[in-house]
Formats: structure tokens, sequence, C-alpha cells
């Protein structure tokens, strides 16, 4: 196939997967949850493998700093991607499935908020961070796609993205990471100082 219809059929498909109004639904959802969050002073805390790692990184980077607003309350956010020696000390000792769970039995407290990430919606280490999560009484929010696999039922707002590519999957996950980060520093009420 030439290179030129590839282009203009990969963006046609991402489009589709943008155009049902599940992403409105699901912003109106996540929001109060976060902003909540925020208030309380909780932690949110994403995980996700393989590019669902990158984009949890790219969350906690996009709100924890695009959001500040002078001295207010700011949002305590957390990526357990990124410990790596953690993440690969529990992988290495004990079971993969871990990785994520371990680490948030230590830190989170309830009240906190559990955000994972599974395009296919399948990952064993998510769905066993979403288990812990709802144990010790966080909040939980999944993004996945592929008809959401088992985070779909595991989580409070389930977010599936309408498509079976992984590719327009992430392309999602990620635009919803901007979408919430945007939302969060222009349209949400500003929150009172710490």
């Amino acid at each position: 196939m030439e290179i030129g219809p590839y282009v203009r059929r990969y963006v046609e498909e991402t489009h589709a997967a943008l155009a049902d109004p599940y992403l409105a639904h699901a912003i109106e959802q996540i929001v109060p949850v976060l902003l909540a969050a925020r208030e309380a002073d909780r932690t949110i805390y994403f995980f996700g493998n393989g590019g669902s790692a990158s984009t949890a990184s790219h969350f906690v980077v996009d709100i924890g700093k695009a959001t500040i607003r002078g001295d207010s309350r700011r949002f305590k956010c957390l990526a357990l991607v990124d410990n790596v020696e953690t993440l690969t000390a529990w992988a290495n000792d004990a079971v993969y499935a871990r990785v994520f769970s371990e680490p948030l039995a230590t830190l989170a407290r309830a009240g906190d908020v559990a955000f994972g990430i599974s395009g296919s919606g399948n990952s064993p280490n998510v769905l066993e961070a979403m288990h812990v999560a709802k144990r010790i009484g966080l909040r939980t929010i999944g993004l996945t796609g592929i008809g959401g696999g088992k985070l779909k039922g595991a989580v409070e707002i389930p977010v599936v993205v309408p498509s079976n590519s992984m590719q327009h999957v992430e392309d999602v996950h990620l635009l919803i990471c901007h979408l919430l980060t945007a939302y969060l520093r222009d349209e949400a009420p500003a929150p009172p100082g710490r």
C-alpha cells in the first residue's frame, strides 16, 4: 500500500476510536475523582506495562506539573513504573504479577486512587494491583481497549477505547492524558491553598 492512503486510513481509524460519546462520559466520571483526591490530599498511583508504562509516567508529569496554580494544593501523583529498583526486585524475587500491587500495598491508604492502564485489559500485574487497591479502599480507574478485558470489570471507572488496534488504543490513552490535564488546568475550579 502507498504511504498516503495508509496514513489516511490510520488517521480515520484513530478518529473513529475518538468519535464515540464514551470519551466525554469517561472524562465526566474521572475528573471528580481526581479533584476529590487533590482536595483530600490523597495520592494518585499510575501504572501499566510497555507503552502503557510510558503513558503512566506521562500522566504523572502532566497532571502533577501542568495543573499547578500558584500556592494552591497540588495533585499528588506517583508512577509505580518509575521505581526500577523496586519493580525489578519484586519481579525477580516474587512474580512479575506483583510489581505494582506490592508497592501499592506499602504506600497507599484508603481514599487514594489507583489508575491502571492496559491496552488489552488483561495484564496480570495491573489486575493484581486493582485487587489490592480495592482491598485497601482506593478509588479505581482503568484505561483499556480491545473490548476491555478483565480490567473493565475490575475497576470502578473503566474507559474502554472502542478499537481492536493496540496502536489506536494507546493513541487514545495518551489523548485522554492530555485532555484530562488540559481540563484540570483550564476548567476545574482552583483548589484552596495548602
